[in-house]
């Protein structure tokens, strides 16, 4: 179903201070399972997408399209921190670290970036402002959380073909019904963040059965 919606207006912020200006986002704090992505996005005005908006309200098949069209019309960079890096700092740390090694992974030195939410990661090269649903108001943003699901999906069905049974092709990770089905049946793998509640439980009750 194709999407007929407008595209996002761009946001006062973009067109005004200093450039080029990047938008930042991340995607997979929640899941039981994964790495943490950010993508961190500077768009050339003369070559926006059509189509630009929150993540999560574009149709998949649309937002795997943008992906592409974002990664080639624009300057891209993509940064990941792994399960172990998650456990070792926590998800809200490991978040700052993919978006710090995103901006890094870009051709150019933005010289402000536009961060969804309300606190920035400390650490960027560059001034940094925080926009609260910056996915839906900045169109930079707006493309790298495209760019930041779609990557995360493809990891995350790559992983699923490696360790089946968890549903993660389809729920990526979040902590659905079938994810918990296949946890209780198959156990922990590597790619689980044992800190997180659910996990953890799990981990302490076969502990129990077992000592």
């Amino acid at each position: 179903m194709p999407d007929d919606r407008p595209p996002l207006p761009a946001f006062s912020r973009e067109a005004d201070g200093p450039h080029p200006v990047c938008g930042i986002d991340e995607v997979g704090r929640g899941p039981w399972a994964g790495p943490v992505v950010a993508a961190a996005v500077i768009l050339d005005p003369a070559a926006v997408p059509d189509g630009l908006n929150d993540s999560k309200l574009v149709p998949a098949q649309r937002r795997e399209a943008l992906a592409v069209e974002i990664q080639l019309a624009a300057c891209v960079g993509i940064g990941v921190a792994t399960v172990a890096e998650i456990e070792a700092m926590n998800i809200l740390q490991a978040s700052f670290l993919a978006m710090r090694r995103a901006v890094a992974a870009l051709e150019r030195r933005p010289a402000l970036a536009l961060v969804d939410g309300h606190i920035t990661p400390p650490g960027l090269p560059c001034p940094c402002r925080p926009v609260v649903g910056g996915d839906g108001l900045a169109l930079s943003i707006a493309a790298a959380s495209i760019v930041a699901k779609v990557t995360r999906d493809r990891m995350m069905v790559a992983l699923s073909q490696q360790f089946p049974g968890y549903g993660w092709e389809t729920n990526m990770g979040y902590g659905t019904r079938g994810h918990a089905v296949g946890l209780g049946r198959l156990g922990v793998s590597p790619h689980h963040r044992r800190s997180f509640a659910p996990v953890h439980k799990m981990l302490w009750e076969a502990s129990l059965v077992s000592s």
